[in-house]
């Protein structure tokens, strides 16, 4: 007697491109600097999001502030307090909100556009392709950081204008990477099946071209998010952020401008700007993680 092994319905075997997730899951797992980094965003992104249940408009309020100006550490005030009298602890926490939301949104924009331009650039070729790349030469050429500047005064204050200024000045690198990648593509024999058989340019672009290099887009969002909230810091120093709203650049804004730095008040200064390393360097930590997962070159190297 001969037994005879059927496959249960629900056993069927998995999308290739869920195992290659399953997999890149695992591979991603097992990697200690990555996780590190995971934890420390997640963390981050939960104490952000429940900030409004535990710190009150009081706790940001100026007026009738629980403390001295530029109190140092207690056990009341564990990081001390700023100009006004205000703890800096709700402060530092709140100030989460702005900066990770900003940088977000802004790598968001940024990989939308440079994405978009990279597809169409790499895809369509001829003149198409020469005139977006000048114009990412262009931008790619032009000082980031006097081009945010003058965007976001511009455009006044407001974190809107800081996420469009940094979209704006960063999208570049993006849109060259992904027209390289769009074109090694392009010259595979399943994008000339596809042509062959009546695809249209939007089919080939966004049902064949864009899963495949949907990676490196990844890769190019976890490494520029990092500059992004860099550039958030900076132009919220610099005054053009929202003049009514605690971010990370706000209160380094106002405790160099109130006297922090000449009065010693190193507990003023020193937590934003280690949050906003710690923030930058998970972020990278994840992005190196990825590039080195996606690419295989990179992962052979000692």
């Amino acid at each position: 007697m001969t037994a005879t092994t059927t496959q249960a319905p629900g056993a069927a075997a998995a999308p290739p491109r869920l195992l290659a997730l399953r997999r890149f899951a695992r591979e991603f797992a097992a990697r200690p600097a990555a996780m590190a980094g995971l934890g420390i965003l997640l963390a981050l992104t939960i104490l952000a999001l429940t900030a409004p249940l535990f710190i009150h408009a009081s706790d940001l309020n100026v007026v009738n502030a629980p403390g001295q100006p530029l109190s140092p550490p207690s056990a009341r005030f564990p990081l001390g307090t700023d100009y006004a009298g205000r703890s800096i602890v709700p402060l530092l926490i709140w100030g989460t909100r702005p900066s990770l939301a900003i940088a977000v949104l802004a790598t968001a924009l940024t990989m939308i556009v440079g994405s978009l331009i990279g597809l169409l650039a790499g895809h369509f070729g001829g003149t198409t392709a020469r005139i977006l790349m000048a114009i990412t030469d262009w931008f790619i050429a032009l000082p980031t950081l006097p081009l945010a500047i003058a965007l976001a005064a511009v455009l006044g204050q407001g974190n809107t204008s800081i996420t469009i200024a940094i979209a704006v000045t960063s999208w570049s690198g993006t849109a060259r990477l992904i027209r390289a990648q769009t074109l090694a593509v392009e010259a595979r024999p399943f994008i000339e099946r596809a042509k062959a058989l009546g695809a249209r340019d939007s089919q080939l672009v966004f049902r064949h071209v864009l899963p495949n290099v949907a990676p490196f887009i990844l890769v190019s969002a976890t490494l520029t998010v990092s500059g992004a909230i860099i550039s958030e810091v900076t132009l919220a120093f610099l005054g053009l952020g929202n003049p009514t709203d605690v971010s990370w650049g706000s209160m380094i804004n106002q405790a160099f401008f109130q006297g922090a730095v000449s009065a010693g008040a190193w507990w003023y200064i020193l937590p934003p700007g280690v949050a906003i390393v710690i923030v930058a360097l998970a972020f990278t930590m994840i992005g190196r993680a990825v590039e080195n997962l996606l690419n295989p070159r990179m992962a052979r190297r000692p």
